[in-house]
């Protein structure tokens, strides 16, 4: 046993021992980091705009910080990005994190010198929790890979920016950067394929224990591992033991990436933003991420039904219920303010606070009152996929097929899969049931008449890394959407497997 797997134990129980003092009191917990960043950023020009110094108690907080997004937050933004100090939080941000909006075009995310260690504590705490429970920590003795964007920075108003995962990997502890591949020169390669083949020909030969990013491109590294070799994941890898994923829900990759591995492997979960990492994976046995309350972010709440209303009701955590769907909003000492990021989560447990990620508030499908989120859809595909054990899902979108050229209209289900089903029919027949009983809306649709059963479009291979590439967001931290409420991927995608 290496050094580092010793030393690693006793600082597992010591954060674990001081994660436990925290769960115990986390209302209070939160109400504390209310007062302190509200405190903290009384004097910027966000503060004074809103009269912090006037906020005495959470209902003042609520009338005084309206919920926003990014665009209702651009304003200051720009003000950062032109160079101004103290708009959202004291002096200027440490980075700012450049990510792509659906409709904002690229947004920068403020990350101070205070909340960058809510990104790398957090990250360093997943792991050690995942010691402290298993005892298992070989893995730190072996290389580790991070899949991430470019490490590259570019600079804003004398403010470093780049991808969070970029940013992230200047910040991986000294003990661990000489364990870490690819290599730095590997890693600043902006195109993903010719990354990934450089990535390739330097692990190939390395005693792997680590292998962590997005599940999507993950597979594809390790489809390329086994066009290389011939073998699967566990015989060129044979010290791989720990896999550490976020970004998307595991469950419909999780059949293909273990039959690539040819084992089951341990995993963490993670729930990492440019806005804060939220959540974490703290225990292998409970269901569900614990919320982190204690490391600089104000959470609120909003039932995600009342989401769109004039008026929505804003929870704190000590008012949320099990069950119940929630936009989440945040507070941070980033200076994220009554911040929306576009979030649902779940509550499976209260104590502590673990939650699910259940999909984006504004990825739905409601084209005749449905309602049906992206929760809903990838456990119909589980439970589809459980019924038909010799499918492989490579990906999958839904979107709405209003005026279809005969017929009712219809939800369509645009899959590629890495094996299809026997019996492709009974396949549709078992996912529509499972919509059916999982959206009431959607079985009273089907049932009177104003929607048909679902339709699955089979899409050909690398349907989906095709579409990613077309719109340059190939790798990385790049996601598909699950569903969209119109047809702007899925015809694409039709276009794909047509052309």
């Amino acid at each position: 046993m290496g050094i580092r797997s010793i030393f690693s134990k006793p600082l597992a129980a010591f954060v674990v021992s001081k994660q436990k003092k925290w769960i115990k009191n986390s209302v209070e917990v939160q109400e504390n980091w209310r007062k302190s960043i509200v405190n903290d950023a009384s004097a910027t020009l966000f503060g004074k705009d809103h009269h912090f110094s006037d906020i005495k108690s959470y209902e003042d907080f609520k009338q005084a910080v309206p919920i926003r997004d990014y665009e209702a937050l651009r304003p200051y933004i720009q003000r950062i990005t032109e160079g101004e100090s103290d708009v959202l939080w004291q002096g200027k941000p440490l980075y700012l994190s450049k990510t792509s909006g659906t409709t904002s075009g690229v947004k920068y995310i403020p990350i101070t010198d205070v909340s960058i260690h809510n990104h790398i504590d957090s990250a360093r705490d997943a792991i050690l929790n995942y010691i402290n429970q298993t005892g298992k920590s070989r893995f730190l003795d072996k290389k580790l890979i991070f899949l991430s964007g470019s490490p590259v920075l570019d600079q804003k108003a004398g403010i470093h920016t780049g991808r969070l995962s970029g940013i992230s990997n200047h910040h991986v502890p000294a003990y661990l950067r000489s364990n870490q591949v690819p290599t730095y020169e590997t890693n600043c390669i902006e195109d993903w394929e010719t990354k990934l083949e450089k990535i390739v020909d330097e692990t190939l030969d390395q005693r792997m224990g680590l292998i962590s990013g997005i599940p999507p491109w993950v597979q594809m590294y390790f489809d390329r591992i086994q066009a290389r070799t011939g073998k699967k994941i566990k015989d060129v890898f044979p010290d791989f033991d720990l896999f550490i994923y976020g970004g998307v829900n595991f469950e419909p990759y999780k059949a293909k990436l273990f039959d690539s591995i040819g084992r089951k492997v341990d995993s963490i979960e993670l729930y990492p933003a440019s806005e804060g990492f939220m959540a974490y994976q703290d225990s292998q046995t409970e269901e569900g991420l614990l919320l982190l309350l204690n490391t600089g972010i104000f959470f609120e709440f909003i039932p995600a039904d009342e989401y769109f209303n004039e008026n929505p009701r804003r929870l704190s955590i000590g008012e949320v219920e099990l069950d119940k769907n929630y936009a989440v909003i945040i507070n941070s000492n980033a200076g994220l303010w009554g911040y929306s990021i576009g979030d649902t989560v779940k509550f499976v447990s209260l104590e502590p606070y673990r939650i699910v990620v259940t999909g984006r508030i504004k990825h739905f499908i409601s084209a005749f009152g449905e309602h049906v989120i992206g929760e809903e859809v990838e456990k119909a595909m589980r439970y589809a996929c459980e019924r038909h054990p010799e499918v492989e899902l490579v990906e999958f979108t839904v979107a709405p097929m209003v005026t279809p050229n005969e017929g009712l209209p219809y939800h369509e289900w645009l899959i590629e899969f890495g094996n299809p089903p026997a019996d492709p029919v009974k396949f549709a027949e078992d996912l529509d049931r499972k919509m059916v009983e999982l959206n009431v809306y959607y079985k009273d649709l089907i049932t009177g008449s104003i929607l048909r059963p679902l339709v699955i479009k089979s899409l050909p291979k690398n349907a989906f890394i095709n579409y990613m590439k077309s719109i340059g967001k190939l790798g990385g931290q790049n996601k598909v959407p699950r569903l969209a409420n119109e047809r702007k991927i899925a015809d694409v995608l039709h276009q794909m497997g047509e052309g």
